[in-house]
C-alpha cells in the first residue's frame, strides 16, 4: 500500500513535540456478522511543545466523514491522504482531536481480522497491530514512544464477548465501556470480540496478588481446550517470573485468546494475549509441540514485563524486546519448579540457534541491533538474528555477567522505566552497575557487528595420549556476498567438554572447563594440559555462547560411531546441529549426513530432536543431494522410516513423528498403498491411531503422488467441515501433479486478492512441491513477471507469503540464479522486497555449492 511508511525520523520529530495523555476509542461492530466496515471514532488528547506547529496523525481507512482539531471541523480532503491526517497550527500546551471514520475488517491478519467459522457460520475477530496496524481500527500516533491511556467503547451483536486490555466489563444494551488503560503503546492495545468460549481462573501469588485468568477460543475447538495444562504453565511463569523480575504483574487480568488465521504464533498484547489457534491441539500430537506452546506462553507472559511495561524507544530495540522474551522463556521452562520441560534449552539449541545460524549466513545479515530506518525495514526484522541469535548473546551475557548480576540489573530496570521508553543502553547501564563488568566493548562486538565465528579445538599429545596443549581457534568467516559489515573475532563465554565411553559404551562427561575465549585468533587453554585425552572434546558444552563448533577429527570419528551414545541430550543436540551446519556449508555430504542421522537416531530419545532430524534430513535429500542420487537417498531414508514406523513402541510419540516422517516421502506404489490402506482402515498399524490431522498428512500426500484427485479429497473434507479441514483441503487441490492444478492453485493467490491468509498460506504450501519439479519449471519466470506488483498491490503478511513461498526454491540451477540477478537488476524493488528475494537466492546457491559436494563424495 502506498505512502504507509514511517520514517525514523519522521517518529523522533513528532515524539519531540507531542506528549500524548489519552485516547478514547468507540466502535459500532454492531455488524460484524454481514459488514465489510464499521464506525470508528477516535478522540485523542495531546499536548504540543509548540504554538502553531504541525504533525500528522496515522490512519488507514476506506472513508475518514469527519476531523475535528480543537473544536474546528477540518477539511477532510484536504488534510486526509494516505494513511495520515494532517495537523495544523497547534495549540502549545493541550489539543483535542476527534475523528469519525469508516474502517474496514481484514481477512490478513493485520488490523481488525474478520473470520467465520464454517461449523457454525458465525464470525470471530481479533485485532493484530505489530508493528503499524493499530492505525487500520482508530486513528493513532503510531510509534512505540508516544505512550497513552485508551478506553475503548464498543458496540457489538447481541450475545458476543468483547475482551481488551482492561478487565472485561457487563454490558449495557450490548455496548461494552471498558477502563481505561495503564500508559502503553498503541501495538499492544487489542479487541477480541465473538462468541467465543471461555474458562476462568486466578492465579494466587504473594503477599494475597490474585490475577483473574481467562482462556479463549472458538466454540468449535473448546471440546480440545486443555485449559488446565495452559493454566498449569502460566502460573509456573507467574511465580517464576515475578521472583527474577521482582516485579508484581502490572496489568489488572491476564487473557490468553486462541484465535483463528493467526500469522504469527502469539501477540503480547498487555492483559489480552492472542494466539494461534492451531495450539488448540485437535489431534495428537507429541511433547514436542506441547513443549513449543509452552514457550509460546511465557515467551508472551515474559512480554508483558519487557515490552509492554517497558518498551523500546524505537524499533532498532526489536531485538532486544524478542530476544529477552525468548531468552526467559526458555530459561523459564528449564529452571520453574515443576515443570515438564528441564531440558528446554536442547530444544534451543537444536531449533532455535539453528534459525540463527542459517539467518546469520544470509546476505541480508545484520548486527543484533538493527539499523532501522523506516517500517519497511522492521516488518521483515521478525527473523532468525531478532530472536534467536539475540536469545542467544543474552544467554551468554548471562554467563558473562552472572545470572544473580543479571537479574538485579533487571530488577532495577523495570524499577527505573515502568511504563515508559528506553533504549539498549538502559539495560546495559543497569547490568554494568550489578555486575561491575564494562559492557561497551561486549556490546560493540555482539550487537553492533554481523556475521557468525567459528570455533575449533587445536589439540596436541605426547605417546600416552596426554595433551601436551590446547587452544581454541576462532575464525570469522566473510560475511555473504552483499552484506553490511566486515567479519570480526569477538569474545566468547565458553565450556569445554570432555567425554569419554563408560564400560556400557555410553558417552559420559569427565570433565568441564569454563573460560572466556579472547577476540584473537588463539586462546590457550592451559587447563587441560597434563589431562589424558578423551573420546570427545566438544568446545562449547552447555551451547553458552553463539558460534559455529567444529570438531576435531578424533572426536568427529568418534561422534560419527557414538552420537546417540552420549547420556545427556544437550551434546547431542550441539553435536547434531554441528553436523547440519556442517551438511549445509558442504564440509558434510548430504549422503554422508543421512548415514550419520540413521546410525544415531534410533538412540535419540528427545522427540524434538527426532522430529529436527525428520525435516533437516528431508530439506538435505531435496535440495542438497546430488540430483543423481537423490531418488537413491530418499528411498533409503523412507524404507528406514517405514521400518521405524514399525518397530517404535506403540501409541509412543516416536511412533506419530516416524508416521509423519514416513508419509512425507512415501513414493513407491506399495509405500502410498499403505498410506491409502492405513486411511481405510484396510491396514492397522498397532498403536497409531490415524486421527484428522494424521488422515489430512496421508491425503495429502497420496493428492501430490497422483493417487488420489478430488473426489477423494472432496470426501476427506467432508469428514472434516472445519476451518483446518478448508485449509488441508486447499492444500491437496494444489499438490495435485497436474498442469491444471497448478495453474489453479496460482490463479487463485497470484491473479486473486480473495483468499485469507491463511488459506493462502495453504495453497502455497501445496503448491510447492519437490518432487514436482519439471510441472513447477514454468512458473520460475511467471514469478519474476508478477512479484512486485503483487508487493506493491497487497498487505505486508500477505505479499511476504507469496514473495517468499513461490520463490522457485526447489530450481536449484545456475539459471534460477542469473533470473534472479536479472530480476535484482532490472525490476528496482524497495529494500523490503529486495531482501526477501535476496535471501531466497542465498538458498539456491547454497544447495548448489551442497549437491557438488554430495557429488563429489559419490564420485
Amino acid at each position: 500500500m502506498p505512502g504507509t511508511n514511517l520514517t525514523r525520523e519522521e517518529a523522533q520529530q513528532r515524539a519531540k513535540l507531542l506528549t500524548v495523555d489519552s485516547y478514547e476509542i468507540d466502535l459500532d461492530l454492531s455488524g460484524a456478522q454481514e459488514g465489510g466496515t464499521y464506525r470508528s471514532v477516535t478522540t485523542v488528547r495531546f499536548d504540543s511543545a509548540e504554538e502553531g506547529a504541525e504533525t500528522f496523525i496515522d490512519l488507514v481507512a476506506p472513508a475518514v466523514h469527519k476531523v475535528t482539531l480543537n473544536g474546528h471541523a477540518l477539511d477532510v480532503a484536504a488534510v486526509f491522504r494516505d494513511s495520515r491526517i494532517a495537523l495544523k497550527h497547534l495549540k502549545q500546551g493541550r489539543n483535542e482531536l476527534t475523528v469519525v471514520a469508516d474502517c474496514a475488517y481484514t481477512n490478513t491478519g493485520e488490523g481488525l481480522h474478520k473470520f467465520v467459522d464454517p461449523v457454525d457460520d458465525q464470525a470471530y475477530l481479533y485485532t493484530q497491530f505489530e508493528v503499524p496496524d493499530a492505525r487500520r481500527v482508530f486513528a493513532s500516533f503510531e510509534q512505540p514512544d508516544l505512550k497513552a491511556t485508551f478506553q475503548f467503547t464498543v458496540k457489538a451483536p447481541s450475545g458476543w464477548t468483547v475482551i481488551s486490555n482492561s478487565p472485561t466489563p457487563e454490558p449495557k444494551d450490548d455496548v461494552w465501556v471498558f477502563e481505561p488503560t495503564p500508559r502503553i503503546s498503541t501495538y499492544i492495545t487489542a479487541l477480541i470480540v465473538g462468541p467465543y468460549h471461555a474458562v476462568h481462573s486466578t492465579y494466587e501469588g504473594p503477599d494475597g496478588q490474585v490475577v483473574p485468568l481467562g482462556i479463549y477460543c472458538r466454540p468449535s475447538l473448546a471440546e480440545f481446550l486443555d485449559a488446565d495444562a495452559i493454566f498449569e504453565v502460566t502460573r509456573q511463569g507467574f511465580d517464576w517470573f515475578q521472583e527474577k523480575f521482582d516485579y508484581a504483574y502490572p496489568f489488572a487480568k491476564y487473557d490468553q485468546l486462541f484465535v483463528p488465521e493467526f500469522n504469527a504464533g502469539a501477540m503480547e498484547n498487555a492483559g489480552a494475549v492472542t494466539i494461534r489457534d492451531q495450539y488448540v491441539f485437535r489431534s495428537k500430537v507429541t511433547d514436542a509441540a506441547y513443549e513449543v506452546r509452552a514457550e509460546t506462553i511465557l515467551h508472551e507472559l515474559a512480554h508483558m514485563w519487557f515490552g509492554d511495561l517497558v518498551t523500546m524507544e524505537w524499533w532498532n530495540d526489536l531485538w532486544l524486546n524478542e530476544s529477552f522474551a525468548t531468552y526467559t522463556s526458555i530459561a523459564c521452562q528449564a529452571a520453574a519448579p515443576g515443570s515438564r520441560w528441564p531440558h528446554s534449552w536442547t530444544t534451543f539449541a537444536n531449533q532455535m540457534k539453528t534459525w540463527a545460524y542459517r539467518q546469520d549466513q544470509l546476505p541480508s545479515t545484520h548486527p543484533i541491533m538493527a539499523d532501522i530506518r523506516d517500517l519497511d525495514d522492521v516488518l521483515v526484522n521478525f527473523d532468525g538474528i531478532t530472536y534467536a541469535k539475540g536469545a542467544s548473546v543474552l544467554k551468554q551475557l548471562v554467563a558473562y555477567v552472572g545470572e544473580d548480576e543479571f537479574f538485579r540489573g533487571v530488577q532495577a530496570y523495570f524499577k527505573r522505566h515502568a511504563f515508559g521508553n528506553t533504549r539498549l543502553s538502559d539495560l546495559l547501564g543497569a547490568l554494568e552497575e550489578t555486575s561491575g563488568r564494562d559492557l561497551k566493548t561486549w556490546s560493540k562486538a555482539w550487537l553492533e557487528t554481523a556475521g557468525i565465528n567459528v570455533l575449533r579445538p587445536e589439540i596436541e599429545v605426547d605417546g600416552d595420549g596426554v595433551i601436551t596443549s590446547f587452544a581454541v581457534r576462532q575464525e570469522a568467516p566473510a560475511l555473504p556476498v552483499g552484506a553490511k559489515g566486515e567479519p570480526v573475532l569477538r569474545p566468547h563465554r565458553i565450556a569445554i567438554g570432555l567425554y569419554d565411553l563408560d564400560g556400557s559404551g555410553k558417552l559420559v562427561r569427565t570433565d568441564r572447563v569454563e573460560l572466556d575465549v579472547t577476540a584473537t585468533e588463539r586462546t590457550e587453554v592451559p587447563q587441560l594440559a597434563g589431562v589424558r585425552r578423551p573420546a570427545v572434546v566438544l568446545l562449547n558444552d552447555d551451547d553458552l555462547s553463539y558460534a559455529k563448533v567444529r570438531l576435531d577429527e578424533e572426536s568427529l570419528a568418534t561422534v560419527k560411531q557414538h552420537l546417540g551414545d552420549f547420556t545427556e541430550s544437550l551434546p547431542r543436540a550441539l553435536c547434531w546441529a554441528s553436523a547440519w551446519d556442517m551438511t549445509r556449508d558442504g564440509e558434510l555430504a548430504t549422503r554422508d549426513y543421512l548415514e550419520l542421522v540413521l546410525s544415531g537416531i534410533a538412540k535419540e530419545s528427545d522427540i524434538g530432536v527426532v522430529q529436527s532430524l525428520h525435516r533437516q534430513v528431508k530439506l538435505a535429500l531435496d535440495l542438497y543431494a546430488a540430483p543423481e542420487w537423490r531418488e537413491t537417498g530418499l528411498a533409503r531414508w523412507t524404507e528406514a522410516a517405514l521400518t521405524h514406523l514399525r518397530t517404535a513402541e506403540p501409541g509412543s510419540d516416536h511412533q506419530l513423528a516416524w508416521a509423519r516422517a514416513f508419509a512425507a516421502t512415501a513414493r513407491t506404489p506399495q509405500q502410498l498403498d499403505l498410506l491409502a490402506a492405513l486411511l481405510e482402515g484396510r491396514e492397522t498399524i498397532e498403536g497409531l491411531v490415524v486421527d484428522t490431522e494424521l488422515r489430512w498428512a496421508f491425503v495429502e500426500r497420496l493428492a501430490a503422488t497422483g493417487v488420489y484427485d478430488e473426489p477423494e479429497i472432496a470426501a476427506e473434507h467432508d469428514r472434516d467441515k472445519t476451518a483446518a479441514g478448508e485449509r488441508h483441503a486447499a492444500t491437496a487441490r494444489a499438490a495435485r501433479p497436474t498442469a491444471e492444478a497448478k495453474a489453479e492453485a496460482w490463479a487463485s493467490v497470484v491473479d486473486s486478492d480473495k483468499l485469507p491468509n491463511a488459506v493462502q498460506e495453504a495453497v502455497i504450501g501445496g503448491f510447492v512441491q519437490t518432487d514436482q519439479r519439471e510441472l513447477l519449471a514454468p512458473y520460475t519466470e511467471k514469478f519474476f513477471a508478477v512479484v512486485k506488483d503483487v508487493w506493491a498491490s497487497r498487505s505486508h503478511e500477505m505479499a511476504q507469503q507469496i514473495a517468499v513461498g513461490l520463490y522457485p526454491a526447489v530450481q536449484v540451477s545456475e539459471e534460477t540464479l542469473a533470473a534472479t540477478d536479472a530480476w535484482l537488476a532490472s525490476a528496482e524493488p524497495n529494500a523490503a522486497l529486495r531482501r526477501l528475494v535476496s535471501e531466497s537466492r542465498s538458498g539456491v546457491e547454497r544447495a548448489l555449492k551442497a549437491q557438488a559436494a554430495d557429488a563429489a563424495a559419490g564420485a
